[in-house]
């Protein structure tokens, strides 16, 4: 497992980072874990059985059984098409509040450690690079202005048919940010190690394009 390739992108909720990941993965021919989607099922999962958001056991309990997968771009949580709903602001922000449970993160890290398969793996979550993949080839911070990210989920829960007010998606992104930052298991932090990716003034093509060009760079120095 440890020969077959990782690269991890961590951000922010916003970021670009799913988008990338996805264009990245698609055009090295390579696996895709969106670790944020994994969270969020589990917390659709909670939802769903009555489960409150601070019990650590019965959400463990869920975590384990947890019946999701992805298939050709759909999210699949108990046999059903979650992909909308699980993009929703308050299942992130749900989210957001099981990831901050030390024993949630460890009963969900062999499920996302099981997704590095051959030829290669792009993962995009929180702590891909610090936790989950310490390996990874190359690591991307990628990151924006929570004004810039109010602006692109906006756009996204617009486009879905869904309702939204970009002065609360603000105030939600920063909300998130601190709560994702100051848990005292895995904060969203840049590593030493990473490489950093501001798309505040950035288009989706930039952005993928410098992905590539690092990867391409880093396996080059490997080979």
């Amino acid at each position: 497992m440890a020969s077959i390739p990782v690269l991890a992108i961590d951000g922010p909720t916003a970021s670009g980072k799913g988008t990338v990941a996805a264009r990245v993965a698609e055009v090295l021919g390579w696996n895709l874990l969106d670790s944020g989607s994994i969270y969020r099922m589990l917390a659709l999962s909670a939802i769903k059985r009555n489960v409150a958001f601070d019990d650590e056991a019965q959400l463990v309990k869920l975590a384990d059984a947890l019946d999701a997968s992805f298939d050709h771009g759909r999210i699949v949580l108990d046999g059903e098409d979650v992909s909308i709903v699980v993009r929703r602001e308050e299942t992130g922000n749900a989210a957001s509040k099981l990831a901050a449970l030390p024993a949630v993160r460890l009963a969900l890290l062999a499920r996302q450690r099981a997704y590095r398969q051959s030829p290669g793996l792009v993962a995009d979550g929180r702590d891909m690079a610090s936790v989950v993949f310490p390996d990874a080839f190359l690591k991307i911070f990628m990151t924006a202005s929570a004004e810039a990210r109010a602006e692109r989920r906006y756009k996204q829960l617009i486009d879905k048919g869904l309702s939204a007010n970009i002065d609360s998606l603000v105030l939600e992104l920063r909300e998130r940010d601190l709560r994702d930052s100051s848990r005292p298991v895995a904060p969203l932090k840049q590593g030493p190690d990473s490489v950093l990716l501001d798309t505040t003034a950035m288009g989706i093509e930039e952005a993928v394009q410098f992905v590539l060009d690092h990867a391409h760079a880093a396996l080059s120095a490997k080979a």
